[in-house]
Protein backbone atom coordinates (compact mmCIF):
# COMPACT_ATOMS: atom_id res chain seq x y z
CA UNK A 1 0.00 0.00 0.00
CA UNK A 2 0.97 3.75 -0.51
CA UNK A 3 2.40 4.73 2.93
CA UNK A 4 1.40 7.20 4.52
CA UNK A 5 3.95 9.07 7.20
CA UNK A 6 3.85 12.35 7.19
CA UNK A 7 0.37 13.13 7.55
CA UNK A 8 0.52 13.27 11.47
CA UNK A 9 3.47 15.12 10.99
CA UNK A 10 1.89 17.93 9.21
CA UNK A 11 -0.97 17.84 11.57
CA UNK A 12 0.92 18.25 14.43
CA UNK A 13 2.55 21.58 13.01
CA UNK A 14 -0.70 22.86 12.15
CA UNK A 15 -1.68 22.19 15.86
CA UNK A 16 1.82 24.01 17.21
CA UNK A 17 0.92 26.72 14.68
CA UNK A 18 -2.33 27.32 16.53
CA UNK A 19 -1.04 27.00 19.93
CA UNK A 20 1.44 29.99 19.31
CA UNK A 21 -1.06 32.19 17.36
CA UNK A 22 -3.04 31.34 20.75
CA UNK A 23 -0.08 32.06 22.93
CA UNK A 24 1.16 35.30 20.92
CA UNK A 25 -2.22 36.95 21.16
CA UNK A 26 -2.70 36.84 24.49
CA UNK A 27 0.54 37.26 25.61
CA UNK A 28 0.08 40.90 23.46
CA UNK A 29 -3.39 41.60 24.88
CA UNK A 30 -1.57 40.91 28.64
CA UNK A 31 1.55 42.88 27.67
CA UNK A 32 -0.53 45.65 26.10
CA UNK A 33 -2.16 46.74 29.18
CA UNK A 34 0.44 45.88 31.56
CA UNK A 35 3.49 47.26 30.72
CA UNK A 36 5.06 47.57 33.72
CA UNK A 37 5.31 44.13 34.19
CA UNK A 38 7.25 42.82 31.49
CA UNK A 39 10.46 42.72 33.45
CA UNK A 40 8.69 40.92 36.24
CA UNK A 41 9.73 37.46 36.45
CA UNK A 42 7.07 35.85 39.04
CA UNK A 43 4.38 37.66 36.83
CA UNK A 44 5.32 35.82 33.76
CA UNK A 45 5.85 32.24 36.32
CA UNK A 46 2.03 33.21 38.09
CA UNK A 47 0.75 33.54 33.94
CA UNK A 48 2.37 30.65 32.51
CA UNK A 49 -0.07 28.24 34.02
CA UNK A 50 -3.12 30.15 32.95
CA UNK A 51 -1.65 30.08 29.52
CA UNK A 52 -0.67 26.10 29.62
CA UNK A 53 -4.72 25.93 30.82
CA UNK A 54 -5.67 27.58 27.65
CA UNK A 55 -3.87 25.51 25.42
CA UNK A 56 -4.92 22.11 26.85
CA UNK A 57 -8.33 23.09 27.19
CA UNK A 58 -7.90 24.09 23.10
CA UNK A 59 -6.29 20.64 22.67
CA UNK A 60 -9.53 18.97 24.67
CA UNK A 61 -11.95 20.61 22.48
CA UNK A 62 -10.78 19.91 19.23
CA UNK A 63 -11.46 15.98 20.33
CA UNK A 64 -14.84 17.28 19.84
CA UNK A 65 -15.10 19.71 16.86
CA UNK A 66 -12.52 17.52 15.14
CA UNK A 67 -10.84 20.39 13.52
CA UNK A 68 -7.61 18.50 13.56
CA UNK A 69 -9.38 15.81 11.35
CA UNK A 70 -9.50 17.36 7.88
CA UNK A 71 -10.44 14.95 4.67
CA UNK A 72 -8.72 15.81 1.14
CA UNK A 73 -12.44 16.20 0.42
CA UNK A 74 -13.52 18.41 3.08
CA UNK A 75 -15.04 21.79 1.82
CA UNK A 76 -14.02 25.09 2.51
CA UNK A 77 -17.89 25.74 4.37
CA UNK A 78 -17.70 22.67 6.15
CA UNK A 79 -14.24 24.02 7.01
CA UNK A 80 -14.99 27.11 8.49
CA UNK A 81 -17.92 25.64 10.12
CA UNK A 82 -15.70 23.86 12.07
CA UNK A 83 -13.39 26.20 13.16
CA UNK A 84 -16.56 29.00 14.30
CA UNK A 85 -18.25 25.96 16.00
CA UNK A 86 -14.49 25.00 18.00
CA UNK A 87 -13.94 28.76 18.40
CA UNK A 88 -17.16 29.50 20.22
CA UNK A 89 -17.19 26.71 22.62
CA UNK A 90 -13.75 27.90 23.44
CA UNK A 91 -14.55 31.58 24.13
CA UNK A 92 -17.53 29.88 26.46
CA UNK A 93 -14.76 27.77 28.41
CA UNK A 94 -12.90 31.14 28.28
CA UNK A 95 -15.95 33.16 29.79
CA UNK A 96 -16.29 30.48 32.51
CA UNK A 97 -12.46 30.39 33.69
CA UNK A 98 -12.64 34.35 33.63
CA UNK A 99 -15.55 34.08 36.07
CA UNK A 100 -13.82 31.98 38.42
CA UNK A 101 -10.36 33.30 38.34
CA UNK A 102 -9.16 36.66 39.44
CA UNK A 103 -5.59 36.77 37.28
CA UNK A 104 -4.92 39.41 35.66
CA UNK A 105 -3.90 37.44 32.47
CA UNK A 106 -7.92 36.79 31.91
CA UNK A 107 -8.95 40.65 33.16
CA UNK A 108 -8.02 41.15 29.03
CA UNK A 109 -11.57 42.76 27.23
CA UNK A 110 -13.00 40.04 25.48
CA UNK A 111 -14.77 41.06 22.68
CA UNK A 112 -11.30 42.83 21.44
CA UNK A 113 -9.00 39.90 22.70
CA UNK A 114 -12.10 37.01 20.71
CA UNK A 115 -11.84 39.43 17.47
CA UNK A 116 -8.09 39.24 16.92
CA UNK A 117 -8.09 35.55 18.06
CA UNK A 118 -10.73 34.56 15.90
CA UNK A 119 -9.10 36.94 12.65
CA UNK A 120 -5.77 35.55 13.26
CA UNK A 121 -6.64 31.59 13.79
CA UNK A 122 -8.83 31.96 10.83
CA UNK A 123 -6.09 33.75 8.59
CA UNK A 124 -3.38 31.01 9.80
CA UNK A 125 -6.06 27.94 8.93
CA UNK A 126 -6.80 29.30 5.86
CA UNK A 127 -3.42 30.02 4.10
CA UNK A 128 -2.72 26.69 5.46
CA UNK A 129 -5.79 25.00 4.35
CA UNK A 130 -5.43 26.40 0.54
CA UNK A 131 -1.88 26.43 0.73
CA UNK A 132 -2.13 22.31 0.87
CA UNK A 133 -5.22 22.51 -1.70
CA UNK A 134 -2.87 24.18 -4.19
CA UNK A 135 0.03 22.14 -3.69
CA UNK A 136 -2.08 18.64 -4.20
CA UNK A 137 -3.51 20.63 -7.43
CA UNK A 138 -0.14 20.52 -8.49
CA UNK A 139 0.57 16.73 -7.75
CA UNK A 140 1.99 16.51 -4.58
CA UNK A 141 0.78 14.64 -1.35
CA UNK A 142 -0.92 13.11 -4.22
CA UNK A 143 -2.71 9.78 -2.31
CA UNK A 144 -2.94 6.80 -5.08
CA UNK A 145 -6.26 4.89 -5.65
CA UNK A 146 -7.99 2.68 -8.48
CA UNK A 147 -11.39 1.61 -8.94
CA UNK A 148 -12.83 -2.03 -9.40
CA UNK A 149 -15.98 -3.82 -11.00
CA UNK A 150 -16.83 -0.24 -12.16
CA UNK A 151 -20.25 0.97 -13.22
CA UNK A 152 -22.41 4.36 -12.93
CA UNK A 153 -21.84 5.32 -9.78
CA UNK A 154 -18.06 4.45 -9.46
CA UNK A 155 -17.79 6.41 -12.64
CA UNK A 156 -19.41 9.79 -11.26
CA UNK A 157 -17.24 9.48 -8.23
CA UNK A 158 -14.66 8.91 -10.86
CA UNK A 159 -15.41 12.24 -13.12
CA UNK A 160 -15.31 14.15 -9.72
CA UNK A 161 -12.19 13.26 -8.90
CA UNK A 162 -10.45 13.85 -11.98
CA UNK A 163 -12.20 17.08 -12.62
CA UNK A 164 -11.34 18.46 -8.45
CA UNK A 165 -7.35 18.00 -8.90
CA UNK A 166 -6.97 19.48 -6.07
CA UNK A 167 -8.67 16.74 -3.64
CA UNK A 168 -5.33 15.22 -4.19
CA UNK A 169 -6.53 11.74 -5.61
CA UNK A 170 -3.95 9.94 -8.40
CA UNK A 171 -6.15 7.63 -9.98
CA UNK A 172 -4.82 3.65 -11.33
CA UNK A 173 -6.99 2.07 -14.04
CA UNK A 174 -7.37 -1.49 -13.35
CA UNK A 175 -9.48 -3.29 -16.03
CA UNK A 176 -9.19 -6.80 -16.59
CA UNK A 177 -11.19 -9.73 -18.16
CA UNK A 178 -11.18 -11.38 -14.89
CA UNK A 179 -9.74 -11.15 -11.55
CA UNK A 180 -6.98 -12.90 -10.51
CA UNK A 181 -6.21 -12.21 -6.73
CA UNK A 182 -2.63 -12.17 -7.40
CA UNK A 183 -2.20 -9.83 -10.44
CA UNK A 184 -4.56 -7.97 -8.34
CA UNK A 185 -2.25 -7.53 -5.71
CA UNK A 186 0.93 -6.91 -7.46
CA UNK A 187 -1.11 -4.26 -9.20
CA UNK A 188 -1.23 -2.31 -5.52
CA UNK A 189 1.94 -2.94 -4.75
CA UNK A 190 3.41 -1.99 -8.01
CA UNK A 191 1.40 1.17 -8.00
CA UNK A 192 1.31 1.75 -4.05
CA UNK A 193 -2.06 1.61 -3.99
CA UNK A 194 -3.74 3.34 -0.74
CA UNK A 195 -7.54 3.32 -1.47
CA UNK A 196 -10.12 0.89 -3.36
CA UNK A 197 -12.98 1.97 -4.86
CA UNK A 198 -15.38 -0.61 -4.96
CA UNK A 199 -19.33 -0.70 -5.75
CA UNK A 200 -21.52 -1.84 -2.88
CA UNK A 201 -23.54 -3.88 -4.86
CA UNK A 202 -20.76 -5.57 -7.73
CA UNK A 203 -20.33 -8.51 -9.74
CA UNK A 204 -18.13 -10.56 -7.53
CA UNK A 205 -19.65 -13.81 -6.14
CA UNK A 206 -19.32 -13.68 -2.54
CA UNK A 207 -16.10 -16.02 -2.28
CA UNK A 208 -14.65 -13.76 -4.34
CA UNK A 209 -15.77 -10.58 -2.64
CA UNK A 210 -14.32 -12.08 0.70
CA UNK A 211 -10.79 -12.80 -0.65
CA UNK A 212 -10.85 -8.76 -1.82
CA UNK A 213 -11.27 -7.97 1.25
CA UNK A 214 -9.16 -10.48 3.24
CA UNK A 215 -6.51 -9.56 0.79
CA UNK A 216 -6.74 -5.82 0.79
CA UNK A 217 -6.57 -6.04 4.99
CA UNK A 218 -3.35 -8.11 4.57
CA UNK A 219 -2.12 -4.98 2.81
CA UNK A 220 -3.30 -2.41 4.28
CA UNK A 221 -5.24 -1.34 1.18
CA UNK A 222 -8.37 0.81 2.20
CA UNK A 223 -11.64 0.03 1.12
CA UNK A 224 -14.43 2.36 -0.03
CA UNK A 225 -17.41 0.94 -0.95
CA UNK A 226 -19.80 2.87 -3.57
CA UNK A 227 -23.42 2.54 -2.53
CA UNK A 228 -25.94 3.31 -4.84
CA UNK A 229 -29.04 6.36 -3.52
CA UNK A 230 -31.20 3.92 -3.30
CA UNK A 231 -29.06 1.54 -0.59
CA UNK A 232 -29.86 1.89 2.69
CA UNK A 233 -27.80 -1.20 4.13
CA UNK A 234 -25.09 0.75 5.78
CA UNK A 235 -24.28 -0.30 9.10
CA UNK A 236 -20.89 -1.23 9.10
CA UNK A 237 -19.68 1.56 7.25
CA UNK A 238 -19.76 5.17 7.88
CA UNK A 239 -21.41 7.43 5.07
CA UNK A 240 -19.65 10.21 4.00
CA UNK A 241 -19.83 12.42 0.34
CA UNK A 242 -17.72 13.54 -2.40
CA UNK A 243 -19.48 16.59 -3.58
CA UNK A 244 -22.96 15.02 -3.99
CA UNK A 245 -21.87 11.19 -4.37
CA UNK A 246 -22.44 9.30 -2.04
CA UNK A 247 -19.25 6.93 -0.81
CA UNK A 248 -18.84 4.43 2.11
CA UNK A 249 -15.84 4.38 4.16
CA UNK A 250 -14.67 1.52 7.04
CA UNK A 251 -15.60 2.66 9.98
CA UNK A 252 -12.90 4.25 11.95
CA UNK A 253 -11.30 2.75 14.64
CA UNK A 254 -10.80 5.10 18.03
CA UNK A 255 -7.03 5.41 17.23
CA UNK A 256 -7.42 6.71 13.75
CA UNK A 257 -9.12 10.23 15.26
CA UNK A 258 -6.05 12.44 15.73
CA UNK A 259 -7.05 13.78 18.91
CA UNK A 260 -6.81 10.36 20.64
CA UNK A 261 -3.46 9.16 18.83
CA UNK A 262 -2.34 12.39 20.17
CA UNK A 263 -3.38 12.23 23.88
CA UNK A 264 -2.36 8.62 23.29
CA UNK A 265 1.47 9.60 22.04
CA UNK A 266 1.92 12.02 24.50
CA UNK A 267 0.50 9.38 27.54
CA UNK A 268 3.30 7.17 25.81
CA UNK A 269 6.04 9.76 26.03
CA UNK A 270 5.85 11.00 29.39
CA UNK A 271 4.96 7.35 30.86
CA UNK A 272 8.58 5.93 29.18
CA UNK A 273 10.19 9.25 30.57
CA UNK A 274 8.64 8.48 34.32
CA UNK A 275 10.02 5.29 34.24
CA UNK A 276 12.97 5.18 32.72
CA UNK A 277 14.43 8.13 34.97
CA UNK A 278 12.47 6.59 38.03
CA UNK A 279 13.46 2.72 37.45
CA UNK A 280 15.63 2.01 34.84
CA UNK A 281 18.53 4.92 35.53
CA UNK A 282 19.14 2.51 38.27
CA UNK A 283 17.97 -1.35 37.54
CA UNK A 284 19.88 -1.26 34.11
CA UNK A 285 23.46 -1.19 35.59
CA UNK A 286 22.42 -4.12 37.94
CA UNK A 287 20.56 -6.20 35.78
CA UNK A 288 23.08 -5.68 32.75
CA UNK A 289 26.33 -6.79 35.65
CA UNK A 290 23.93 -9.90 36.49
CA UNK A 291 23.46 -10.92 32.58
CA UNK A 292 27.22 -10.49 31.66
CA UNK A 293 28.26 -12.84 34.92
CA UNK A 294 25.73 -15.74 34.41
CA UNK A 295 26.66 -15.74 30.74
CA UNK A 296 28.67 -15.43 27.62
CA UNK A 297 26.92 -12.57 24.85
CA UNK A 298 25.54 -9.56 25.01
CA UNK A 299 23.08 -7.71 27.67
CA UNK A 300 20.51 -6.71 24.90
CA UNK A 301 18.59 -9.20 22.59
CA UNK A 302 17.49 -6.94 19.57
CA UNK A 303 15.23 -8.43 17.38
CA UNK A 304 13.38 -7.65 14.46
CA UNK A 305 9.82 -7.24 14.79
CA UNK A 306 6.24 -5.45 12.81
CA UNK A 307 5.35 -2.78 13.67
CA UNK A 308 2.17 -0.35 12.91
CA UNK A 309 1.47 -0.63 8.92
CA UNK A 310 3.57 -3.77 9.36
CA UNK A 311 7.14 -1.42 9.19
CA UNK A 312 9.71 -3.41 10.78
CA UNK A 313 11.65 -1.99 13.45
CA UNK A 314 14.12 -3.55 16.07
CA UNK A 315 12.42 -4.37 19.49
CA UNK A 316 15.33 -4.13 22.52
CA UNK A 317 14.70 -6.85 25.55
CA UNK A 318 17.10 -7.74 27.65
CA UNK A 319 18.64 -11.12 27.10
CA UNK A 320 17.43 -13.96 28.73
CA UNK A 321 18.74 -16.87 27.16
CA UNK A 322 22.00 -18.09 26.28
CA UNK A 323 23.55 -17.19 22.34
CA UNK A 324 21.56 -19.64 19.90
CA UNK A 325 20.99 -19.88 16.29
CA UNK A 326 17.38 -20.19 16.78
CA UNK A 327 16.58 -16.93 18.43
CA UNK A 328 14.86 -15.99 15.55
CA UNK A 329 12.69 -19.02 14.57
CA UNK A 330 11.58 -20.75 17.42
CA UNK A 331 10.08 -19.38 20.31
CA UNK A 332 10.26 -19.96 23.76
CA UNK A 333 9.58 -23.70 25.13
CA UNK A 334 8.01 -25.14 28.01
CA UNK A 335 11.42 -25.71 30.42
CA UNK A 336 13.58 -24.19 27.51
CA UNK A 337 16.77 -25.30 28.08
CA UNK A 338 18.49 -22.17 26.55
CA UNK A 339 16.91 -19.55 28.85
CA UNK A 340 19.33 -18.43 31.93
CA UNK A 341 18.84 -18.22 35.51
CA UNK A 342 18.77 -14.51 35.21
CA UNK A 343 16.53 -14.97 32.02
CA UNK A 344 14.16 -17.14 34.10
CA UNK A 345 13.73 -14.39 36.78
CA UNK A 346 13.72 -11.46 33.96
CA UNK A 347 10.90 -12.91 32.24
CA UNK A 348 8.93 -13.80 35.28
CA UNK A 349 8.99 -10.10 36.72
CA UNK A 350 8.40 -9.01 33.02
CA UNK A 351 11.71 -6.82 33.55
CA UNK A 352 13.19 -8.06 30.13
CA UNK A 353 10.57 -5.83 28.27
CA UNK A 354 11.83 -2.92 30.13
CA UNK A 355 14.00 -1.84 27.38
CA UNK A 356 11.37 -1.43 24.90
CA UNK A 357 10.29 1.71 26.69
CA UNK A 358 13.49 2.99 24.39
CA UNK A 359 10.90 1.94 21.46
CA UNK A 360 7.75 3.59 22.57
CA UNK A 361 10.37 7.35 22.87
CA UNK A 362 11.19 6.17 19.51
CA UNK A 363 7.46 5.78 18.41
CA UNK A 364 8.02 2.64 17.17
CA UNK A 365 6.04 1.09 20.40
CA UNK A 366 3.00 1.96 22.63
CA UNK A 367 3.24 1.54 26.36
CA UNK A 368 -0.45 -0.83 25.91
CA UNK A 369 -0.87 -2.46 22.21
CA UNK A 370 -0.91 -5.71 20.60
CA UNK A 371 2.69 -7.57 21.66
CA UNK A 372 4.67 -7.35 18.42
CA UNK A 373 5.80 -11.50 17.76
CA UNK A 374 9.03 -12.53 15.76
CA UNK A 375 8.54 -12.11 12.16
CA UNK A 376 8.11 -15.90 11.39
CA UNK A 377 5.24 -16.30 13.61
CA UNK A 378 3.42 -12.99 12.00
CA UNK A 379 3.94 -14.39 8.72
CA UNK A 380 3.16 -18.26 9.88
CA UNK A 381 -0.21 -17.48 11.23
CA UNK A 382 -1.31 -13.95 9.20
CA UNK A 383 -2.77 -16.38 5.97
CA UNK A 384 -4.11 -18.77 8.64
CA UNK A 385 -6.44 -16.36 11.42
CA UNK A 386 -9.04 -13.90 9.72
CA UNK A 387 -8.61 -10.28 10.92
CA UNK A 388 -5.07 -11.18 11.96
CA UNK A 389 -3.38 -8.07 9.88
CA UNK A 390 -5.80 -5.73 12.23
CA UNK A 391 -3.30 -6.14 15.23
CA UNK A 392 -0.91 -3.76 13.39
CA UNK A 393 -3.46 -0.72 12.85
CA UNK A 394 -1.93 0.29 16.22
CA UNK A 395 1.62 0.47 17.88
CA UNK A 396 2.39 -2.92 19.15
CA UNK A 397 3.14 -2.80 23.31
CA UNK A 398 5.08 -2.98 26.07
CA UNK A 399 1.79 -5.05 27.32
CA UNK A 400 -1.69 -5.62 25.66
CA UNK A 401 -5.15 -6.50 26.57
CA UNK A 402 -4.16 -10.16 25.67
CA UNK A 403 -1.14 -10.62 28.45
CA UNK A 404 -3.03 -9.18 31.22
CA UNK A 405 -6.45 -11.83 30.49
CA UNK A 406 -4.04 -14.44 30.85
CA UNK A 407 -3.25 -14.92 27.22
CA UNK A 408 0.04 -15.31 26.92
CA UNK A 409 2.83 -17.75 26.15
CA UNK A 410 3.15 -21.17 24.11
CA UNK A 411 0.91 -23.64 25.96
CA UNK A 412 -2.31 -26.16 25.37
CA UNK A 413 -3.71 -25.70 21.58
CA UNK A 414 -0.76 -22.98 20.17
CA UNK A 415 -3.22 -22.41 17.46
CA UNK A 416 -6.40 -21.61 19.52
CA UNK A 417 -4.10 -19.76 21.96
CA UNK A 418 -3.17 -17.66 19.22
CA UNK A 419 -6.11 -17.05 17.81
CA UNK A 420 -8.04 -16.13 21.12
CA UNK A 421 -4.78 -13.49 21.62
CA UNK A 422 -6.04 -12.37 18.17
CA UNK A 423 -9.47 -11.77 19.35
CA UNK A 424 -8.41 -9.68 22.35
CA UNK A 425 -6.05 -8.01 20.41
CA UNK A 426 -8.34 -6.73 17.50
CA UNK A 427 -11.01 -5.80 20.32
CA UNK A 428 -8.49 -3.44 21.88
CA UNK A 429 -7.97 -2.23 18.21
CA UNK A 430 -12.08 -1.30 17.71
CA UNK A 431 -12.75 -0.07 21.70
CA UNK A 432 -9.70 2.08 22.60
CA UNK A 433 -9.85 4.40 25.26
CA UNK A 434 -7.48 6.22 27.50
CA UNK A 435 -9.35 4.07 30.44
CA UNK A 436 -8.50 0.96 29.05
CA UNK A 437 -4.94 1.57 28.99
CA UNK A 438 -4.70 2.99 32.60
CA UNK A 439 -6.58 -0.67 33.33
CA UNK A 440 -4.31 -2.37 31.41
CA UNK A 441 -1.30 -0.76 33.14
CA UNK A 442 -2.34 -1.02 36.35
CA UNK A 443 -3.28 -4.96 35.85
CA UNK A 444 0.26 -5.45 34.63
CA UNK A 445 2.09 -3.69 37.49
CA UNK A 446 -0.52 -6.23 39.92
CA UNK A 447 0.72 -9.42 37.63
CA UNK A 448 4.58 -7.76 37.97
CA UNK A 449 4.02 -7.54 41.51
CA UNK A 450 1.86 -11.09 42.05
CA UNK A 451 4.23 -12.84 39.41
CA UNK A 452 2.26 -14.07 35.91
CA UNK A 453 1.84 -17.48 36.02
CA UNK A 454 1.92 -17.61 32.10
CA UNK A 455 5.22 -15.88 32.02
CA UNK A 456 8.12 -18.17 31.27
Amino acid sequence: MQRIRYSRYLKSIILLLDLLVIAAVFIFFFLSRNQHTVHDKDIWYENSFPLLLLISFWILLSGRTKIYNIRRNLTYTIFIERIVTHFLLFVLGLLLIRKVSNNKFFSSELSWLSLYLFSFILLTKSLIYFGIKYLRSLGVNNRNVMFLDENTSTNILKNILTERKDYGYKIFDYHPQNIHLDELQSFWKNNGIHTLFLPLENTFDPKTEDEIFRLAEANKVHISLIPNISQIDLFSYDLGYVQTQPVLNQTKYPLDYYSNYLLKRLFDVVFSIVVILGICLWLFPIIAVLIKLTSKGPVFFVQKRYGFHEEVFNCIKFRTMVVNDESATSTTRENDSRITTVGKILRKTSFDELPQFINVLKGEMSVVGPRPHMLSVDNYYKPKIGRYSLRSMVNPGITGLAQVSGLRGDFGDVEVEMKKRVLADAFYVRNWSFVLDLVVILKTILLVIGGDKNAK
